[in-house]
């Protein structure tokens, strides 16, 4: 079957992609070179070409390699000596008029201290004109907008804007003239086109539809099945599609496109529409699909690889697909060259020649071994997508997902009627609010299935498993695939290999994770600080079974969930937020997602603004009260007791977002392991309120305030005197954390200090001449006096 299948055009394809590489990673000049060597080359083989088959096909790539870099090329040039371009080596600031060709998108990561990543939004535009140092600029040319997220995620794609910035230099790799730093908001705002304003109150409605009838982590997955809109899905969901291979799902992609448009053919040759007819009519849905989800690269990437998925899979013409996925290729690389560069255009050329090359081949083997058609393709199609875009994954995450294959296979069936009841729904959310419901509600097994699947399979101890990132870790895992591919295809290694894999999934879903890791939970344990980045994350036994409490949830949406899990916890009784930075408060609502909680206590500060209002809207969302911790009350649990010595109530809500650190709450916790002083961010003046109080402030632990900053005084150390100090800090962080002043205060006075990023999660549990600590996975040690 692999034989017969026509390569002639992937040779020109791979050609066409390596030259615009070239010319957007390396520059215009060797691009440049290469379009001259090509023309060189062309007429000499153009001599042999009608008596030579393989002259032709090489005369086929030189041609086409030669005008994909002289495009690149001329384009590179244009860009490089673009005069904002040059304007950014000096990073002047400029007012610019543009028309955004995208929607704000809220950037994503890690947030620290007052702000997150979310208050700043990335939005790409088309240059107009502009003035920059005193001279008017009226060249077009691609911009990259970083603005404040408040004043513009209104906008869409469509509207033009003036915007005010300082010019800065883009990626590398893109045909960008440069990125300009907004902090204002935008001017002079045009309106968006009547077909963008339509599209935009489309999504809207299916957006408000979903919240109405569906859980919030189904409202915030129908959106993305349907447009790729994942601003409203909870993060421990989206991190549970990550491990599990899903996250494919929530990607505008050709599936989408091939699922409705091979709705729209079903649906039209039920009603006895001929082939025209059925032709124009998922040509339509394609084109009403691509409006409603936005005319951004990769929308349009989808709808081609779409094309080619119908083509391939409703039409049946497996030989002729490979021909037009390396025609769209080229086409869109001359058309789009930046797309060369776009993890996820390679991702789905390779998902694609995977579903016309190999899934029809094996479900054809699987069927002709007795696997009825459904079930064939429900295991050929989900694996050949993973087996071809592995090693892009691989080097993309440094990341290898065992459970990938599966929980394609579980989940694939339930996608296709659950988007095509979102478009269903979206489509009627205008015309009737009513009906779009319906729709939605029947959309909802659909969803909680994928969920449940997800959330099962990123469960699995050992689901995923790290790998070496970039091209070395991809060649190798390819390299290892093309061998097992090969080994296959003798019976003998076939019943082997079922019966490796079967033995894995027995052992990965029945061996519990502490057998995984030697050690870990260490038994009898009082208190963990867990490794969660910059930030802190700690969490203390309450003496019930599988219950804790937790001082704060670190920046990272998952590290303090995963940490919990690692633990064994069930229940949280209570969860503490010192204050309401987002490096003590980002993981709240996946750890709110992953298990029960009591309730979620927070100071008498409560600002910056937005993470009020997002600890309040994720406390909401689970049904867990948010209660004030003022400094006096006590909490009683069986084996803890929590005195709450500050912040002073009155002095704490004077502070402002950008100095709350001297606003978090400070707890003495009472354990089977001794005192343990907790001090969230407090810093200089804190200290001194804590040490004026009266309050008994020695302990055998202390939590360092502030991850060990510079802004710690030796007195308050003093009148602590711990044995152990516990330092929660990132690998590699810029703030100088912590301070090395700090670390030889207590070394000194005799005190061990143990840090987050060297030890990663630390536990603190009792011994017979005071407290012991264990590193995970490490030896029991006692602390040292």
């Amino acid at each position: 079957m692999i034989a017969r299948l026509d390569l002639r055009l992937v040779p020109t394809a791979l050609a066409v992609w390596a030259v615009t590489l070239t010319g957007l990673l390396v520059g215009w000049f060797p691009a440049a070179v290469l379009a001259l060597l090509c023309s060189l080359a062309a007429p000499l083989v153009w001599r042999a070409a009608p008596t030579r088959p393989a002259a032709r096909g090489t005369l086929a790539v030189l041609l086409l390699a030669g005008v994909a870099a002289t495009g690149i090329a001329v384009r590179a040039y244009g860009v490089e000596h673009h005069p904002v371009r040059l304007a950014t080596e000096h990073g002047e600031r400029a007012t610019l008029r543009v028309v955004l060709t995208s929607a704000p998108r809220p950037l994503r990561g890690a947030a620290f201290g007052a702000r997150r990543a979310a208050d700043r939004s990335l939005v790409r535009a088309e240059l107009q004109s502009g003035e920059l140092a005193g001279r008017r600029v009226r060249a077009g040319g691609a911009m990259v907008l970083l603005v404040p997220t408040a004043g513009w995620r209104d906008l869409i794609a469509g509207q033009q804007v003036t915007a005010t910035g300082k010019l800065s230099p883009p990626r590398a790799g893109e045909l960008t003239v440069a990125a300009l730093q907004v902090f204002g908001q935008p001017a002079d705002v045009g309106a968006a086109p009547g077909w963008q304003r339509v599209a935009e109150d489309l999504r809207e409605g299916l957006r408000r539809v979903s919240a109405d009838v569906l859980s919030p982590a189904a409202a915030g997955l129908l959106p993305g099945l349907v447009v790729g809109d994942t601003g409203r899905l909870p993060p421990e969901v989206e991190q549970n599609f990550e491990t599990a291979g899903l996250s494919h799902l929530t990607a505008v992609s050709g599936a989408n496109l091939a699922i409705v448009c091979g709705a729209v053919l079903v649906l039209l040759h039920l009603v006895g529409a001929g082939p025209v007819m059925s032709a124009g009519g998922a040509g339509a849905a394609l084109v009403g699909f691509v409006v409603l989800a936005g005319q951004e690269p990769s929308v349009l990437r989808a709808a081609v690889m779409g094309a080619i998925t119908l083509l391939a899979l409703v039409l049946g013409r497996q030989r002729s697909a490979l021909p037009v996925l390396s025609a769209s290729v080229i086409g869109l690389l001359l058309i789009l060259p930046d797309l060369a560069m776009s993890a996820g255009f390679a991702l789905s050329v390779a998902a694609t020649a995977g579903l016309v090359v190999l899934a029809p081949v094996w479900s054809s083997a699987l069927r002709r071994r007795g696997v009825p058609i459904g079930l064939a393709e429900a295991i050929a199609v989900p694996l050949a997508a993973h087996v071809v875009t592995a090693p892009l994954i691989a080097a993309i995450s440094g990341e290898v997902s065992l459970v990938a294959v599966p929980a394609n296979m579980l989940a694939g069936p339930v996608v296709a009627p659950a988007t095509v009841f979102g478009v269903l729904a979206t489509v009627a959310a205008p015309v009737s609010t009513w009906l779009a419901g319906v729709l939605g509600w029947l959309a909802a097994p659909e969803l909680e299935w994928i969920i449940l699947v997800a959330d099962r399979a990123a469960a699995v101890p050992g689901a995923a498993f790290d790998w070496p990132s970039g091209t070395v870790g991809g060649l190798l895992l390819a390299a290892l695939v093309v061998v097992g591919l090969v080994a296959l295809r003798g019976k003998r290694i076939r019943w082997a290999v079922a019966v490796m894999v079967l033995l894995a999934a027995l052992v990965l879903v029945l061996v519990p994770v502490r057998t995984m890791l030697p050690g870990w939970p260490v038994p009898g344990w009082s208190m963990v600080a867990c490794d969660v980045g910059q930030g802190d994350g700690l969490v203390l036994a309450t003496g019930g079974p599988d219950e804790a409490v937790v001082v704060d949830t670190g920046p990272d949406p998952q590290r303090a969930a995963e940490c919990l899990q690692r633990l064994g916890i069930r229940r949280v009784a209570l969860a503490v937020l010192t204050h309401l930075h987002a490096d003590h408060v980002s993981g709240l609502a996946a750890l709110m997602g992953k298990v029960p909680v009591g309730a979620v206590a927070i100071g008498p500060l409560r600002e910056p603004a937005w993470a009020m209002d997002d600890v309040t809207r994720d406390a909401r969302a689970h049904r867990v009260p948010v209660v004030p911790l003022l400094s006096g009350q006590r909490v009683v649990w069986p084996g803890l007791v929590l005195d709450v010595l500050g912040p002073d109530p009155v002095l704490a809500r004077a502070q402002t977002a950008d100095d709350a650190n001297d606003a978090s709450i400070v707890l003495l916790a009472t354990t089977p392991a001794g005192r343990v002083l907790l001090t969230g961010d407090v810093e200089l003046p804190g200290q001194g309120r804590l040490m004026s109080s009266g309050a008994d402030l020695r302990a055998e632990v202390l939590k360092v305030p502030h991850h060990g900053s510079r802004y710690t005084t030796p007195l308050f150390l003093r009148s602590v005197r711990p044995r152990l100090a516990v330092i929660s800090v990132g690998d590699g962080n810029t703030y100088g954390h912590p301070s090395p002043f700090v670390v030889d205060d207590l070394t000194r006075a005799g005190t061990k200090v143990l840090r987050t990023d060297q030890e990663g999660d630390i536990a603190i549990l009792p011994g017979p001449q005071g407290p012991r600590y264990v590193a995970r996975g490490g030896p029991l040690r006692a602390g040292e006096s």
